[in-house]
């Protein structure tokens, strides 16, 4: 049996659909084209934490319609994008370049599958925010705590320098999100207009 966008299977989580297999290479695809043309990493004038990104996007996309191992596999596409094209200390570091990345479809998976069945727009919204900030948290963090020399990746004053890169991208994260799972589930439903509205003499025929 298929797995439906809320995660529940039959079998293994690790089994997936055909459906899931497709959307993964979509996505996936989308993630490579961002990385490989640099379009998803965004020069910001904070040089020490590299660019601002719109690479978890895709990851958070892929774990909240998909299930955790579409998004993780998407994550892990923007891990190695970030320590490959890495021109800057912290992410030159595998740990930090890739390992915060493979939780953000897991974490955006788990908020929307909780989310949804109280409101759609929600769960989408909160797995936006929560996903974006599982990457920026995780980067941030072992930056703080893993060492460059005899000193750690970055400082407290430098994350406070970075935090409003960090608002940007969640609310951003946030608001796409929302906006395509909409999307995606109006697609999913067969209904791309609204409704017609008829009478209740119409009804009857």
């Amino acid at each position: 049996m298929a797995a439906n966008s809320s995660g529940n299977r039959g079998g293994s989580i690790l089994d997936l659909s055909t459906r899931e297999i497709v959307i993964a290479g979509v996505i996936g695809g989308v993630a490579l084209f961002l990385g490989a043309t640099r379009l998803g990493f965004i020069p910001v004038p904070v040089p020490f934490i590299g660019n601002a990104t719109i690479m978890h996007i895709p990851a958070i996309l892929g774990g909240a319609l998909e299930g955790p191992v579409v998004g993780l596999l998407t994550g892990a596409i923007f891990g190695i994008f970030s320590f490959l094209y890495a021109d800057v200390p912290i992410f030159k570091d595998p740990i930090v370049a890739i390992l915060p990345r493979l939780l953000i479809g897991v974490v955006a998976w788990a908020v929307f599958v909780g989310l949804r069945r109280w409101s759609l727009d929600l769960a989408s919204v909160a797995a936006g925010l929560l996903g974006s900030l599982t990457n920026s948290v995780g980067v941030l963090g072992l930056g703080l705590v893993l060492p460059l020399g005899e000193q750690s990746y970055l400082t407290p004053a430098l994350v406070v320098a970075s935090l409003p890169q960090v608002v940007a991208e969640a609310v951003l994260a946030a608001v796409v999100t929302v906006v395509l799972v909409r999307g995606v589930m109006l697609i999913r439903s067969g209904r791309t207009t609204a409704p017609e509205t008829r009478s209740d003499t119409e009804r009857r025929y």
